[in-house]
């Protein structure tokens, strides 16, 4: 398989997509603190005593992804329910990353590497690939582009006050 045929130009759209669904959340909450900060799980503990998704995912979080990531497929041509599909699958896959983790019981914004990153990258390219026209080779090296430029960019949003920890 030619690069050519991986890099395509829907390839880099998804991926900027998928960049704008993650990354949306965390500019929200340094923007607006502590406004508009409801916890998507209310503080409901699941049966293992552990919170449901943690108080870091918020309803501020999961629409402005939703609403940026539209905004975001519009401005590259798409119609507006690709981009509220990306959103909504990327923000579904880190829910699920979420309700994983507590019940590892490890803490709200803790580090779990490929956790952290898989789930919101791989829902939206597999439920996506027609769309984008990916392949099963596309995908995962749409996918190692993502974890990539999601752990290099987190470590630069820390050092510069915007991330809370460098991963």
């Amino acid at each position: 398989m030619l690069l050519t045929e991986i890099f395509t130009a829907s390839f880099f759209h998804l991926l900027l997509l998928l960049i704008v669904a993650n990354g949306t959340p965390i500019i929200l909450r340094d923007l607006f603190g502590k406004h508009f900060d409801s916890a998507l799980d209310a503080g409901i503990l699941f049966f293992d005593g552990q919170p449901l998704l943690g108080g870091s995912k918020t309803w501020r979080g999961v629409f402005g992804s939703i609403i940026l990531t539209t905004v975001a497929a519009i401005s590259m041509g798409y119609a507006a329910q690709i981009g509220v599909a990306v959103g909504l699958l990327a923000m579904s896959g880190d829910l699920c990353a979420s309700f994983i983790k507590r019940r590892l019981k490890l803490q709200p914004s803790s580090m779990a590497p490929l956790l952290d990153q898989v789930p919101e990258a791989l829902l939206p390219a597999y439920m996506m690939q027609q769309i984008f026209s990916l392949d099963a080779v596309s995908m995962t090296v749409l996918i190692i582009a993502f974890i990539i430029f999601e752990l290099s960019v987190s470590v630069l949003l820390y050092r510069i006050g915007i991330r809370k920890r460098p991963y």
